[in-house]
């Protein structure tokens, strides 16, 4: 690293002459001698930049990606298209700006992403409030359970079996050391088992969390369910992938009070699981209890448009008792991108994919039924993901795909022994006809 730091061998002498030192060894004088590495580190030796390139592209390519395989996989990370145009503006010097911005005279860039990032995502879910981006969609709906508890002074929550398996297991994590009691709805077609969640709700349930399109692909009825948790005075909140909006009915027409997902649709690459974004966006009424921050937009002494933190109600800003939450980062990298894509897109072109996604993935799940080696599972409507039973074992079938260059659908029985031999295909925007048409042929073959 020594040529990427600045200071000479003079400077650091300097250095230590000003702290009254004569050598660096004498900067680690109170560490105990029997700690210290007297060796080495056994690393390997430095690489001229074209053999180190040379060796971290022969590493990447023995992964897989989307580039050369066909992706039919979904399951919560999906293979969207992505506009070349993205990189390019993050690259811009206007967003390299503070990380955390405390300072507004030196941070525009990055509030201004961060106020036009809140500004599309309530034009999305039709919700009034929305913080600055959280770490995932699994942590946003955890920190909406949790909200959603402090705001009822309730402490059960009711979740959907059909939502995310992996955002259940971070809900239940949090929950153990919070003192909620987290109850799982079973599923009936798809869909949340209404019976089941009449006969589990109580006076002690803070909300309700679903997801639609939900782990299967398939669409609730969410404003039934919303009016069944808002006359047991709880709390509805929604996991939606954000694309979905631009097609289905808002949250805020459906009822929502708290709307969260997942943002890697929006423009984030697939990055084998990561990193992404967590969106929120909450009613009027929660405002105050929302996790993370808010940023406002206000004018300077000069009567200049600016922007500022006007809401920080995390630990490091105000007592640590008082906190919302402990959620210290708003992913602003893939915000910004999110941020990016909604701009490019519109609303049109947002409507276009999601009808792109939604007509391509029937006209797959109806070919493969057509083959009469895979049956339907739910007959529920689905968006642009659907599970089929397959006659043959589901990781034999991904495994004679992936040799023919296609990565096939998620096992489903893996998450819900229930539904056996159950294959999960998610279709996006980027398969073509072709494509579809390929999967469909070799998977019987």
């Amino acid at each position: 690293m020594a040529r990427y730091i600045g200071n000479t061998n003079e400077d650091r002498d300097q250095m230590l002459k000003e702290v009254g030192l004569s050598n660096m060894d004498s900067l680690f004088d109170a560490v105990p001698e029997s700690v210290l590495l007297k060796s080495d580190l056994n690393i390997p030796r430095a690489q001229s930049e074209i053999e180190l390139m040379k060796n971290l592209k022969a590493l990447s390519n023995k992964n897989l990606n989307v580039d050369n395989y066909t992706c039919f996989l979904g399951a919560g990370s999906y293979d969207h298209h992505i506009p070349a145009v993205i990189d390019q503006l993050l690259l811009r010097q206007e967003f390299f700006t503070a990380y955390t911005p405390y300072q507004p005279e030196i941070s525009q860039g990055t509030l201004q992403v961060i106020f036009e990032y809140q500004t599309m995502i309530s034009e999305l879910t039709g919700l009034p409030v929305v913080n600055a981006s959280m770490y995932d969609g699994a942590t946003s709906m955890t920190e909406a359970a949790i909200m959603a508890c402090e705001s009822t002074k309730r402490k059960e929550i009711l979740v959907a079996k059909s939502v995310h398996p992996e955002n259940r297991q971070v809900l239940n994590t949090y929950a153990k050391f919070r003192d909620m009691t987290v109850t799982e709805l079973s599923y009936q077609n798809g869909q949340v088992d209404v019976e089941d969640l009449k006969n589990k709700l109580n006076n002690n349930i803070a909300a309700v969390i679903i997801q639609s399109p939900n782990f299967f692909g398939v669409i609730e009825d969410i404003k039934a369910i919303a009016d069944m948790a808002h006359e047991n005075k709880s709390l509805i909140i929604l996991n939606a992938d954000p694309i979905s909006l631009a097609l289905l009915k808002s949250p805020e027409e459906s009822g929502v009070d708290i709307a969260v997902g997942d943002g890697q649709p929006l423009g984030n690459p697939m990055s084998f699981g990561g990193p992404s974004l967590g969106y929120m966006a909450v009613t009027d009424k929660l405002m105050r209890k929302i996790p993370g921050r808010i940023v406002g937009e206000t004018v300077d002494k000069e009567g200049n448009r600016g922007f500022v933190l006007t809401l920080q109600t995390r630990e490091q800003h105000i007592r640590r008792e008082k906190a919302t939450s402990n959620i210290c980062s708003n992913q602003a990298l893939n915000a910004l991108t999110a941020t990016i894509y909604m701009t490019l897109m519109g609303k049109e072109g947002l409507k276009k994919v999601a009808e792109l996604c939604y007509n391509k993935s029937h006209y797959a799940y109806d070919e493969l039924i057509k083959t009469g080696k895979f049956s339907p599972v739910f007959d529920a409507p689905f968006f642009k993901e659907f599970v089929v039973k397959s006659v043959e074992q589901v990781n034999e079938l991904n495994s004679k795909l992936l040799k023919k260059n296609i990565i096939g659908g998620y096992e489903v029985e893996s998450q819900y022994p229930e539904l056996k031999d159950g294959w999960m295909i998610a279709v996006t925007e980027k398969r073509t006809k072709a494509e579809i048409d390929d999967l469909v042929r070799k998977a019987v073959e």
